[in-house]
């Protein structure tokens, strides 16, 4: 499952949005991973964290008071293709320079996209790797097949 994390000035979005923005976050990175219905073990272990900094806490070389935002999108190996790389960062600069309510946003937004090393992934005391991730979508698999009529 991907994991997300923002990083913006606390003023940056409007208050009440951080619901808005991880839900449509987690959608958007499951659309470039191909996941075309996602089921409640996606959108259950899925996880944004809005971090809403101080606002003289963000900087850039021309000011004390940036308003930059940087998402950090880390992903099990392998499972953006180059198409959904480029998918997923249009959609999350989109998101971001919406919820913000500044078209100019898009211009200051940084979309980080981290591949989890083989193995270097875990949940449920369990580090997964390819072998581990075939053998969950697998059973996920079987589920619906079991489900549908």
């Amino acid at each position: 499952m991907p994991m997300i994390d923002v990083y913006a000035r606390a003023d940056l979005f409007p208050p009440g949005s951080d619901r808005q923005l991880g839900e449509q976050l987690t959608r958007a990175i499951l659309r470039a991973e191909g996941v075309a219905n996602p089921g409640p073990y996606h959108l259950n272990n899925t996880a944004a964290y809005i971090h809403r900094m101080d606002p003289k806490t963000v900087h850039t070389a021309s000011t004390d008071s940036a308003r930059t935002v940087r998402v950090q999108v880390i992903t099990p190996p392998g499972a953006l293709t180059r198409e959904g790389q480029k998918q997923l960062v249009k959609e999350v600069t989109d998101i971001v320079t919406k919820i913000s309510g500044d078209p100019t946003q898009a211009t200051r937004t940084w979309v980080l996209l981290t591949e989890a090393a083989e193995g270097g992934w875990g949940i449920g005391g369990t580090a997964y790797g390819k072998q581990e991730f075939a053998e969950l979508a697998a059973k996920a698999a079987a589920a619906r097949a079991k489900a549908q009529p």
